[in-house]
C-alpha cells in the first residue's frame, strides 16, 4: 500500500531529542490497550515507533536540537497507524543495504528498518523519504 498523505487526527510536533518521544510512545500504547490490542501487537508498536523515532533524530534531523519530529497516528479498532517526520533531506529506502548479508553483518545501519519491516504489516515513506508510515493491524 502506498503512503498515504492525509492528514491523521492526532499530531505532536516534539523537538528533537529521543527522551521526547516516550510521552506520545504511552499515548499511543495506551490507547491501542483501550481498544483491545494484544500484547504482542503492543511491543511490535512501540519497537518500530522507538526505531523510526531514533532514525528521524539521528539520520534526517543529524541530532540537530533545533529541529523538531513530528508523530501523528490513528488508532482505530482494527489498525493502528503512526507516522513520523522529520526536517532532513529524506533518503531512498530502496538505497538501504540489506544488514544480513554476509559483508555488513558487523554494521549497525539498517537493522531499525529491518525491524520495522519485520513487525509490521506495512512500512512505507513519503516521495521525499523524510516521513515513515507505520501500520499495524490488529491480531486475534
Amino acid at each position: 500500500m502506498p503512503f498515504d498523505p492525509r492528514p491523521l487526527p492526532h499530531q505532536i510536533k516534539l523537538v528533537s531529542d529521543l527522551r521526547a518521544a516516550r510521552a506520545v510512545e504511552e499515548e499511543i500504547l495506551q490507547e491501542a490497550d483501550a481498544c483491545g490490542y494484544s500484547p504482542e501487537c503492543a511491543f511490535a508498536i512501540r519497537l518500530a515507533l522507538e526505531e523510526a523515532v531514533v532514525n528521524a533524530h539521528k539520520h534526517g534531523n543529524r541530532a540537530d536540537p533545533t529541529k523538531h519530529i513530528v508523530v501523528s497516528y490513528e488508532v482505530l479498532p482494527h489498525r493502528i497507524i503512526v507516522r513520523v517526520r522529520d526536517e532532513g533531506h529524506g533518503f531512498n529506502p530502496r538505497g538501504v543495504p540489506d544488514p544480513t548479508s554476509p559483508d555488513r553483518l558487523s554494521l549497525p545501519s539498517g537493522r531499525g528498518l529491518m525491524l520495522m519491516r519485520a513487525y509490521l504489516d506495512e512500512v512505507t515513506y513519503n516521495e521525499r523519504g523524510n516521513e515513515v508510515q507505520l501500520v499495524k493491524a490488529r491480531q486475534g
